[in-house]
Order: structure tokens, then sequence, then C-alpha cells
């Protein structure tokens, strides 16, 4: 007898050892139903054979064999198609890297010639030194002259010498050695990373190169590419002003694009461009670009008021089509910015190589990722939307936040006159197309009483905060810096109507609910709706009108990323949250000026609870310490919009101004609290709250230990209540205390804990011990909690966890005990979790 090796065999089902074949007709008829329902129940499958007059015959485990046969076919066959993708990634990848590895040979092989040469120049030099001769003279000075490039204008065939050149220029970036280039700082090539990305070293102005895998077609490439509005964020608008064709089947475009500015200490920058799209022999598309300047005598543009010109040297696209699929490019990106336009502090911004990276290179990657990524599985995310059309809803907040950032008179904003503090600046923007074009294509948009947008901004240096921490602590703390009054006058703007979306199954962040909608690739940005928790009421498990609603998109939350910008964009939305819902966006934008190392733990959480109740003298100190070590800075940029009646500006300015103010002193508030944890790693925990009652419950957990369980919890260097909790504070387990009540609560934890659980000791309190268990967990817990309380403590044996943010996390073991007070009555219980870590 044929011996059975596999069980997933088309046409054959197992029972009892022997084989049973189905009819051709039979496999039709189970094919079909396996696409309508892949695992049926018991009870399904009998109705599939009632129902089904050709499958009377077959028994009924019969039929749950083949079903799951064919479910082990269907996971063989995704599986071997991932392989494949896999294996013809890592083709590629290989072809990416042996492409790099000789394009480093080559470069190696010019700095050795060019070593040589200088070496040999310098002793030329001392030998000519020593000669006073009219000839040697003047053969020194012949030897420095240099051909000049031949004259280029206007006309058809002076631009395709231009563009000519500019072709050349670009190759030798993108796949030569005409640009030493240094791989990022935290871009490791790989299979799994998004590209080999580099930077510049030593070249003039800043630049940026990417080569990667998308699985999109060459021309689809270009064409996403070129529409470069759709994904460069800091792109305000890109106007072809003349097209022509070129003999050898290319395209040269003249073109004028302007560039948002980051920050409200510095204006934007334009950009006069030609544009070459040329297919070269090999197949490959090319798209390069350039600015046009009085070097090349080509077309001119005006200045434009407002812009400072800046400079794109040769730059652009390597689309290469890719076997089996999809296409490698390679992307560069250079540009001269004109730090000497803005303030000395803040020229990093426009001499990093590594955020031009960030915000430009990495952002045509990303983009281009995206997209194939929802074409190869167009599923539909957040709400019943697209993935497509929440990127054009993410888009769009960060165009509205800009053009709120700038200002531009040729939008409708104008300055009002400041109040005599010029630290906040305020514009208004009564044009019609602001509002109402917005009502004329939205039903429910804004109501006619509001006739003008008001925007109140700022800009502030922080030092020794890394951005991505800080924008995790203005994301999940918002009634740390918030006002749920103005965040219900802004609300109030758009007509609020039922909203059928459901309030189970969300994370709470201090009196905030976060509904997650979508995330991009690698995580670099994800959209969300907050509703205001304390705004609500429920009925049928339903958010009714009262509730207050803001559409969030964030990014730059990374703390291992280099260079990145921390962006936290918001806009109030009505209930029906429309696509082309009417937005105003406000919120903060962090920008790093220097590319330090972190010393500080990437799983450290934001204790500013207990941080705030350290001294004046202790903040000193450490501010003291981290001078000596060197500081990082960044700049933060906070804008607000308000929608209002034009007859209040007076009055709106003045509450607008006040809240901008209040958010600036509490983001300084933040930023000091954070800002010790950037101390070298022994001094990177935060100190306990220095509170009489903290120090007394540390000193009885302390001694219910010892009590209870017959051994030292803690070796403190010296006797007394502030000895002790600090000791217990920097314990390297994570230490929690819940209440003893019917649903208990957190009360307290030490460093280790609020870590593990990923919140402060504000929002500790509104965290359930139930909350951070799972099934299996709770089933232990319950089970144990008896003896806890008879005898006084319980060893728990390893398993997972949450944390408030929903990661899990494992533990060890872990011990729990009953805490007593001074009268020996039960005032906790105690947790501590030993060995813990995030999975």
């Amino acid at each position: 007898m044929m011996a059975v090796t596999s069980a997933c065999k088309d046409k054959m089902g197992i029972d009892n050892g022997k084989y049973v074949r189905y009819t051709p007709e039979q496999v039709d008829a189970l094919e079909r139903l396996y696409h309508e329902c892949p695992k049926p129940s018991s009870l399904r499958r009998q109705q599939l054979i009632r129902e089904c007059p050709i499958l009377s015959n077959i028994e009924p485990k019969q039929i749950k064999v083949w079903f799951q046969n064919r479910r082990c076919r269907e996971k063989q066959r995704k599986e071997a198609s991932r392989l494949q993708a896999v294996n013809r990634k890592l083709t590629a990848m290989n072809k990416l890297l042996m492409e790099e590895n000789d394009r480093l040979q080559k470069q190696v092989s010019h700095l050795v010639y060019e070593n040589s040469f200088f070496r040999q120049q310098t002793q030329n030099g001392t030998l000519a030194s020593t000669d006073n001769s009219c000839e040697s003279v003047v053969t020194s000075g012949q030897h420095h002259l240099t051909p000049q490039d031949p004259p280029k204008d206007a006309s058809p065939a002076g631009l395709l010498s231009i563009a000519e050149e500019t072709l050349t220029e670009f190759l030798s970036k993108a796949t030569g050695t005409a640009v030493e280039w240094v791989q990022m700082p935290g871009m490791k090539p790989g299979p799994d990373s998004i590209g080999i990305i580099a930077i510049s070293h030593g070249c003039s102005g800043v630049a940026s190169r990417a080569c990667g895998l998308v699985g999109l077609e060459p021309t689809r490439v270009a064409e996403i590419l070129k529409d470069r509005p759709s994904w460069y964020r800091d792109c305000r608008a890109v106007d072809v002003l003349n097209v022509m064709s070129t003999g050898n089947g290319g395209t040269i475009e003249l073109m004028y694009m302007q560039l948002y500015a980051p920050t409200t200490l510095a204006p934007a920058r334009d950009f006069w461009l030609l544009r070459y799209t040329s297919v070269m022999e090999d197949g490959s598309l090319v798209v390069c670009e350039r600015s046009l300047n009085n070097t090349q005598n080509g077309p001119s543009m005006p200045p434009v008021q407002h812009f400072v010109r800046a400079e794109l040297l040769p730059s652009g696209y390597l689309i290469r089509p890719c076997e089996g699929g999809g296409s490698i490019i390679h992307i560069v990106d250079h540009m001269d910015l004109e730090p000497w336009s803005v303030p000395e502090v803040l020229r990093p911004l426009y001499e990093s190589s590594t955020l031009l990276s960030q915000r430009t290179t990495l952002a045509a990657l990303r983009q281009l990722r995206q997209i194939s990524q929802e074409v190869s599985q167009p599923n539909v995310t957040g709400w019943g939307r697209r993935p497509s059309a929440l990127r054009a809803l993410g888009q769009r907040l960060s165009r509205g936040f800009n053009e709120a950032v700038n200002g531009f008179t040729d939008e409708g904003w104008s300055m009002i006159e400041s109040d005599g503090i010029d630290d906040v600046t305020v514009h208004v923007n009564s044009s019609p197309g602001k509002l109402m074009g917005t009502i004329l294509t939205y039903a429910n948009g804004f109501p006619s009483m509001s006739n003008a947008v008001l925007c109140a901004k700022a800009s502030m240096l922080l030092q020794n905060v890394p951005p991505a921490i800080l924008l995790r602590f203005l994301r999940e703390h918002r009634s740390e810096w918030a006002d749920s009054g103005i965040d219900a006058y802004s609300v109030a703007a758009v007509k609020a109507g039922p909203c059928s979306i459901p309030v189970s199954r969300v994370g709470c962040f201090g009196g905030q609910v976060i509904l997650p909608l979508a995330h991009t690739i690698e995580n670099e940005e994800f959209m969300e709706v907050i509703r205001l928790e304390n705004m609500a009421q429920y009925r049928d498990d339903v958010v009714m009108p009262s509730d207050i609603f803001l559409l969030q998109v964030c990014n730059g939350v990374d703390e291992n990323a280099v260079g990145t910008c921390a962006e936290l964009i918001f806009a109030p939305i009505d209930a029906s949250f429309s696509d082309d819902a009417p937005l105003l966006p406000s919120g903060f934008r962090i920008i790093p000026l220097e590319s330090k190392a972190d010393a500080s733990s990437p799983n450290r959480t934001l204790d500013l609870a207990s941080t705030l109740e350290v001294g004046a003298a202790g903040g000193r100190a450490c501010g003291d310490q981290m001078r000596s070590q060197g500081t990082a800075k960044s700049v933060m940029t906070i804008a607000f919009q308000f929608a209002f009646e034009i007859h209040l500006q007076e009055s709106v300015a003045a509450m607008a101004r006040q809240y901008v103010r209040s958010i600036i002193a509490s983001v300084q508030r933040v930023a000091l609290a954070l800002s010790p944890s950037r101390l070298a790693p022994h001094a990177a925990l935060r100190p306990p709250p220095a509170t009489p009652e903290a120090q007394t419950l540390a000193r009885w957990i302390y001694q219910s230990y010892r009590f209870f369980l017959g051994v030292e919890l803690l070796k403190p260097a010296a006797e007394g209540n502030d000895s002790i909790l600090k000791t217990l504070w920097h314990h390297s387990d994570a230490v929690l205390c819940c209440s003893l009540k019917a649903l208990p609560v957190f009360t307290f934890a030490n460093q280790a804990g609020l870590d593990m659980l990923e919140t402060t000791l504000v929002a500790l309190q509104d965290i359930t011990l139930e909350k951070i268990f799972n099934d299996d967990g709770k089933k232990t817990l319950f089970a144990e909690l008896p003896q806890i309380m008879q005898q006084g403590f319980a060893c728990l044996q390893g398993g997972i966890c949450l944390s408030s943010m929903g990661r899990p996390i494992s533990y060890e073991r872990a011990v729990a005990w009953k805490v007593l007070n001074e009268e020996e009555d039960a005032h906790c219980l105690c947790f501590m979790f030993v060995n813990w870590s995030f999975v």
C-alpha cells in the first residue's frame, strides 16, 4: 500500500486509514463552499451536506478532513509565495550591494590616486618655491587654468545641453564617486530595511542618497515622484511653466517650486528648476533636476517676495526595472539651502544632510513602498476608509499646519498688531476662500457665523530633551497642556451630529481615548482619532454629539531614529468625519538642531509627576552636569488655529495669545522635568517623589516584605525613610502597589514599574490591576488572591502582562505580598515583576 506523507491532497480525504476520492463536481462544490467559509463549524458542515445534494454520500468527518487539507494547501501556497517574494527581494538587494561595493572600490581607487597626486604636487611645490625664475612662475600660473564650459542659452539646443550635463552629473552621484557618501547613522541595509541610505561627507551644500526596491513599475514610480506635493510635506507648490520634447525621446520641463519654512523663525525657500526625463539605452528611466542660475545663461526667474532663492544641484531618480516585477530605484537629493539667511542658531536645520534625508529622500522611498503595499493589499482600514484616503487626510493636516506656520500673504493671511510682547505672533485670514469655499463643497462645514480664521504661533528653543520623548508625552498626556474649554470652542466650529463610533476596545491615556486609524510603512507615521473622555456621554455604546473629536497625525516618535523631525498635528472634526470635511490643523513640530547620541534607555517613560517635585536646586545641578557633557538642541514650533466671527477678532486674539503662552509654559515645564533623563547611564533614573506619604509607603513595603517572606527586599545605604524610598525607587525590578478595592487600581510604582507600564505617577491611578493581565494571568491571579490575603504573600510563575499602551511584557516570575500599615492592617497589595522585558 502506498504511504501517505502529507495531508494536503487535491482530491482525496482520509478516513480510518482509507482513501476517499472525490468527483470533479464534488471538488468544485467544496471549493465554492470554501471561498464562502474556509473554516465551517460542525453544524455548518452538516448544513452544507443537506443543502448540496452532490455531497450527500460524503460523511461529515470526511468533509472536515477536506477543509483541513484545503486550509493546509492555502497556507502552503501563501508561504511559498512569501518565500518567493523574499527571495526576489534578496536577489535584488544582493545586486544593489554588489553595485555599492563596486562604487566603493572605485572611490577607494580614486582617493588613492588623489592622495598620490597631491603628494607629488606638494613635492613639486616645494621644489618650485626655491626657484625664482620667471619661467617657473609662469609655468605655475598656467597649471591652474581650466577650460571654460561651452556657453548655454535659453534656446532648445541650449536647454538640451544643460539637461545632458545635468544627467551626467546626476549619474556620477547616483552610481559614481562624484560625492563621498557615508552610511547614515541608524540605517543599516538588509532584507527588512527600507533601503541603502547614505549622506554626503565634505561636499558643498547638503546631500542624501537612497537605493531601494519597490513593487511598482518604473513608469508608475516616475509618475509618483514627479508629483512632489503628494509626498513631500514641505513642498507648497510646483508649477510647470514650459514643456518641450527632445530629439532623443526625452522631455525637458521648466519649473518653479516653493518649499514651506519649517519654523516661524526662517523664511520659505523657492527654486527655479530644469527637469529632464529620459530613457537610457539599458531601459532605465531617469528623472534629473537642477537649478537654473546665471552660470548656465539659461532662462531666469525674478526673485519672489518672502522667499529665499535656494539651489538644487544635480539630483534626481534612476529607476531600473527589476527581474520578476517592480523597480530598483536610486534617489539623490543635493541642495544648497542658503543657511546664511537664517539666525545662526537655526543654521543646522539647513546644513544637515541627515535632516534632508529624513524629510525628503526617505519620504519619497516610504511613499513608494506605501503605495506598493496598498496595491498588493487593497484593504479597507480605519472606519471604512482605504489607505489612500487616509494618506490624503494626513497630507491635508500637514499642509494646513504648514500654511498656518508660514502665513503667506497670497493666501490671505495678515499679521495683527502685537500686544507689546513679541513671543506669540497672530495672523488673521478673512479671505472668502479660507472658509466659504469649504462650505460650498461640504454641507456640514463651518457655520456661517465663523467667517475668519485666526492663527497664534510661536517658536522656542529646547535643550537636552529628545524630540521623540517630548512628543510622546504631549500625545499621551493632553490634559497636561491642553484646555478642554478651548478644545470645546474649536470643535464648536463644526456641526455635531450622531456618531456611530464604537467606544469599546480602545486605549485610554490620561482622560482621552485614542482610536487608531492607520499607520504607514515602518510605523513612521500613524493617524488616529482622539475622543476627549471627560466630555463623553454614552447611549447604547454610541458616542453622542456632545463628544469632542480630533483627527490627529503623529510621526517621529522613534527615539532611536537620527535627525528625525517629530510632529503632532490635529484638527477638530464633526461626527460625520467625511473625507472633504473642513480642517483647521494645529499642533507641534520639533526639529533637532544637533544629532548627538541619546544616552537614555529606549524603554524609559515619562514620569513627569515625580520629576516636577524635585527642587530647583536639583534641576540646576542636573543642568550643570549636562552642560559639562554637551547639550542637544531642538527648535519647537507651535501653531493653533481658531475659526471665529470677524467682529470678535480682538477678544479671540487675546484668548489665542494667552492660550499659546500657557502651552509654552507647560512645554517648558515638561522639558525641564524630562531633561535630567539625558544624564549618563548611572544618572538616567529620575529622583523619587519627595513626599512624606511616599516615604511612609516605601517603609511599609520594605517592612512587610521582610515580615512575610523572611528576606530583605532592599539594602538601603542608610537608615531612614528617605534612603528606603530612594533604594526602592531605583530597584531594578518593577514594584507596583494597588488598592484593596473591588476593582483594584494602581496607586504607586517605582521607576522600573512606570517604565514597564509605560505611564506616569499621574496616569497610574487610571490603570486597574485587571487591565495589565491577559486571560491566563487573570486566572492565576484570582486563584492566588485568597492565599495572598491569608498567608500574606504568594509567588507567581512567569508569564505575559500588558503595558498601558497595550504592549506585551514578559516576566520571569512575580512576587505578591500584603502591605501592612503601622496598625498592622492591610493597606494595599504589592507586586514585584522580576526580569521583565518588552516582547
